[in-house]
């Protein structure tokens, strides 16, 4: 890219209002993850005899196996959640900012 289209593009304030919007929600989704994650590995720390706890009379699994496996899906949920986002509302800006770069 010119310089020139560059320097259109660092000018625009959609672009800021992109970078804002893509970071901040980056931010808060890694924040989420990392609660689920750091959480289910403190609990397994420090709580292992609950995890350990059957979770009904008779049966074999445990109450860590159902919560691994939630994290497990909860990472699936929020990089599904980020991947539609990034793929309509921040593609959908990005194309527009290039758009009016490229016009002038």
């Amino acid at each position: 890219m010119s310089e020139d289209i560059v320097a259109r593009i660092e000018a625009n304030p959609k672009y800021h209002e992109l970078v804002h919007k893509r970071n901040s929600f980056g931010i808060t989704l890694s924040i989420l993850m990392i609660i689920a994650y750091y959480g289910y590995i403190l609990l397994i720390a420090f709580n292992k005899e609950w995890l350990g706890t059957k979770l009904g009379a008779g049966m074999v699994t445990s109450v860590g196996i159902p919560l691994g496996v939630g994290v497990i899906v909860f990472t699936i949920i929020v990089t599904n959640i980020y991947v539609r986002r990034a793929n309509t509302e921040f593609d959908d800006l990005n194309a527009e900012i290039l758009r009016e770069a490229n016009k002038k």
